[in-house]
C-alpha cells in the first residue's frame, strides 16, 4: 500500500526497493468471490509477503480450520509439507532463465491464475480507498484505519 514520504529516519523502514517508493505491507484474505475477510497488522513497506505469512502463522491457522489458499508466486515456500498431499497454501510454478515451465506447468498456472481473478478484485477494492494514499502516520494507527475500512466496506457489501 503506498503512503506519503514522511520525513527522518523512521521512515527508512518504509521504504521498498521492489516497489521504489514508500509504503506499508498487508495480507489480506478474502474469500472466492472477493469479499475481504482479514487483514493483518501493518508492517513495513520492505517486508516480503513470505516473512509476513510466516510472522501471522497462516498456514497454521489455515490447517486448524480445515481451510486452503492460493497464493501468487510471492508466497512460494511457505508451506513445504513432507506430504504434497498435505499442502494448505496453493502457489503457481515459476520459470527461471534456466528452467523453463513445461506445458502442464503453464497450464496450472493458468488455472490458478483464473481462480485468483475475484479474488484481486477485494484487494483493488481496498486500494480503492483514497485515504489510504495519503497516509503519514505509523503503521499502528495505519492497522486501526484499515480494519475500520474492512468494517466499512463489509457494511456496504451487505446492504
Amino acid at each position: 500500500m503506498p503512503t506519503v514520504r514522511r520525513t527522518g529516519k523512521a521512515n527508512r523502514l518504509n521504504y521498498s526497493g521492489k516497489h521504489h517508493r514508500h509504503g506499508l505491507h498487508f495480507l489480506a484474505l478474502t474469500d472466492e468471490k472477493g469479499r475481504l475477510l482479514w487483514i493483518s497488522a501493518a508492517r513495513p513497506g520492505r517486508t516480503h509477503d513470505v516473512t509476513a505469512a510466516r510472522h501471522d502463522k497462516i498456514v497454521e491457522h489455515l490447517k486448524t480450520a480445515c481451510l486452503g489458499a492460493l497464493g501468487d508466486l510471492g508466497f512460494i515456500g511457505v508451506d513445504k509439507p513432507e506430504n504434497p498431499d498435505g499442502q494448505v497454501l496453493v502457489t503457481g510454478y515459476k520459470a527461471t532463465r534456466w528452467h523453463k515451465l513445461t506445458p502442464g506447468q503453464k497450464q496450472v498456472n493458468q488455472v490458478l491464475a483464473a481462480g485468483r481473478a475475484p479474488v484481486e478484485h477485494g484487494f483493488a477494492h481496498l486500494k480503492m480507498w483514497r485515504t489510504l494514499t495519503k497516509l503519514r502516520t505509523d503503521p499502528a494507527r495505519a492497522t486501526a484505519l484499515l480494519r475500520a475500512l474492512l468494517v466499512l466496506k463489509n457494511l456496504e457489501v451487505n446492504r
